[in-house]
């Protein structure tokens, strides 16, 4: 296969869109070649048959001339080489930038968008879209006879446990790793913290462009309830200190609403950390444990608190065999190797596997 690919950003350095850079390496063990047409260009180390061409997003250009530039990189690439499909990943933009061009020469866009915003940009992207896929039936806001359901890509072999975990010698850590905004509930999970003797991360920054106030809301929250010492607000981490945030923690916590299936449920799961959610389509990775890892709601601070003073109560060797359990789900259901089939079948033939 000679495959298209539409992405947001290729950049192995990037603390929330690194994966992608997985997916195209594991995508390319599949195709012939690969060619991207990235909104932003960042480091990476890709295999031999794919290459990456960016719209200049990281030179700072203008959304006019990043739009002029993709047009002249897309027909210049469709001079040199046929394509027998094309994957936008999160790009329903430029989905429906070229979807007209692509269509005119007989060539599918297989849409990728896990997010419950909608927006002008999405209704674009799926109008030429002949498939549409998402992690989950809920993280796609619009109904659709065209939508698969592929489940994530969790790299389970990066993503995994070290072979001791947290001493019970050590305070419990609970950790909590998304951008800084309001629909991720961080100040649920701060609250919810108040009266354990338990240290609290709150991994990641808040997303480029958008506004700081969300993250000062927290500092005073965290100055109010005095936690100053004990919780602390991250930033930004690259992916390899994230991972070891992972692995030390007692407790990772995931406060999306329904229709965010958040991957960082997923990763910390397959690093075998006991993960409490918010969002009931988590549920059938929870094992035995739904009423104990599933809250009843993004704001439901009492029943978090709850879940987290049980999971500190037992022993290591407890929290070990649920997070055994999360990470069987996880293997089985969302690794990468999975989602590569899935997708290909997908792109290939427009359905899933038999």
């Amino acid at each position: 296969m000679r495959l298209l690919l539409f992405n947001l950003a290729t950049d192995e350095t990037d603390p929330v869109l690194a994966f992608a850079c997985d997916w195209i390496s594991h995508l390319a063990d599949h195709c012939d070649t690969i060619d991207v047409l990235t909104m932003r260009r960042g480091s990476y180390q890709l295999p031999d048959n794919a290459r990456v061409f960016s719209v200049g997003r990281e030179r700072g250009w203008s959304k006019a001339r990043r739009t002029g530039n993709f047009y002249l990189q897309l027909l210049r690439l469709l001079r040199h080489q046929r394509y027998d499909a094309c994957f936008a990943h999160m790009m329903p933009l430029f989905a429906g930038l070229g979807g007209p061009i692509l269509r005119a020469r007989g060539i599918p866009i297989t849409l990728w968008y896990t997010h419950r915003q909608r927006s002008w940009q999405l209704r674009l992207g799926q109008a030429f879209a002949q498939r549409i896929v998402s992690a989950d039936a809920s993280s796609y806001p619009y109904p659709s006879e065209r939508l698969r359901v592929l489940g994530h890509g969790i790299d389970t072999d990066y993503h995994s446990p070290l072979l001791q975990p947290p001493s019970d010698e050590d305070s419990p850590l609970v950790v909590q790793v998304a951008r800084l905004s309001a629909i991720k509930n961080q100040a649920t999970t701060i609250q919810a913290v108040n009266d354990l003797p338990a240290r609290l991360a709150l991994i990641g920054g808040v997303q480029p462009g958008f506004p700081e106030a969300y993250r000062a809301e927290l500092q005073s929250l965290i100055a109010d309830l005095g936690l100053s010492a004990r919780c602390q607000l991250v930033g930004d981490q690259s992916r390899g200190e994230t991972l070891a945030w992972y692995q030390r923690a007692w407790i990772a916590v995931n406060m999306s609403p329904p229709g965010l299936f958040d991957k960082a449920a997923l990763e910390s799961m397959a690093c075998g950390v006991p993960t409490i959610v918010a969002n009931p389509a988590f549920a059938p990775l929870l094992g035995e444990h739904p009423d104990l890892l599933l809250t009843d709601s993004p704001s439901d601070a009492p029943g978090l608190r709850k879940r987290i003073a049980h999971i500190c109560g037992l022993s290591r060797h407890e929290r070990a065999a649920i997070g055994r359990q999360l990470r069987a789900n996880v293997v089985r259901e969302h690794s990468l190797p999975r989602l590569i089939d899935r997708l290909m079948s997908v792109l290939q033939t427009g359905e899933l596997p038999a």
